[in-house]
């Protein structure tokens, strides 16, 4: 039934009632245009809008999708980084639902870092960023790793070398060197997260570093990157000039 709607004069108009996603076209609805066109042809809204599977009574899985981007900067990444605890928060956001898109952005990430697995090589900062963030953006406490290299920056091996609280970590710098020594690695890419959300080094992080790098050099040993990561971010050392 159509509702009624006051123009202001004392007059009722009717507004015409509300289709639900059943009732669109279906080359408009977004599991069949998946079907029909794929993926390409779906908007980052209508992808959301498959995995939530349903609204609720007052909107459409469509029209929660885009709210949710909405107020994410309609950033794919900004959603990402929201937690499930934070994501049952937002009004039509069940438990289901937030797992179900907890999930799929964890298998993103992990289908990243088997690409860099599968290639065996370091190519840029963005391969570092790719394997290590399935290991350490939902972390709620520091961990420090070590990506061991040839000249030809094939992985040689890739080892956590520290874990510690909120804000710090212990590592040895001797273990460091002696994994490299031993596996012939002429390379080493460092990555740690920060759970606190600050991707800025802090002095100690920055201590650390050179520390490590003025070992390696000892035995040719080349630090050519640290890396930082929080969820979806991450901070250069060598991109920011820090090494």
């Amino acid at each position: 039934m159509e509702e009624p709607t006051c123009t202001g004069k004392g007059n009722v108009r009717y507004a015409p009632p509300r289709l639900t996603i059943p009732q669109w076209a279906a080359s408009d609805r977004p599991r069949e245009k998946y079907l029909t066109y794929g993926g390409r042809y779906v908007s980052d809204a209508e992808l959301v809008a498959i995995l939530l599977r349903n609204g609720s009574r007052d909107e459409s899985a469509v029209e929660l999708a885009k709210r949710l981007l909405a107020d994410n900067e309609n950033s794919l990444n900004q959603l990402a980084e929201m937690s499930v605890d934070e994501l049952v928060r937002v009004n039509g956001i069940g438990k289901v639902k937030a797992i179900t898109l907890h999930a799929a952005f964890e298998l993103g990430r992990r289908r990243r870092a088997e690409g860099v697995e599968q290639a065996g090589k370091i190519t840029c900062m963005e391969d570092v960023v790719a394997l290590m963030q399935s290991k350490l953006a939902e972390l709620d406490h520091e961990e420090f790793w070590v990506i061991y290299v040839n000249n030809a920056n094939i992985i040689l091996k890739v080892e956590q070398v520290g874990s510690g609280g909120l804000t710090s970590t212990i590592v040895d710098v001797r273990n460091i060197i002696r994994t490299a020594v031993f596996v012939s690695a002429t390379g080493l890419f460092l990555c740690h997260n920060h759970p606190s959300g600050k991707l800025k080094p802090s002095e100690n992080d920055i201590i650390l570093t050179q520390k490590i790098r003025k070992a390696a050099e000892m035995f040719d040993i080349h630090v050519t990157d640290h890396i930082i990561i929080h969820k979806e971010e991450s901070f250069s050392f060598f991109a920011e000039g820090l090494l």
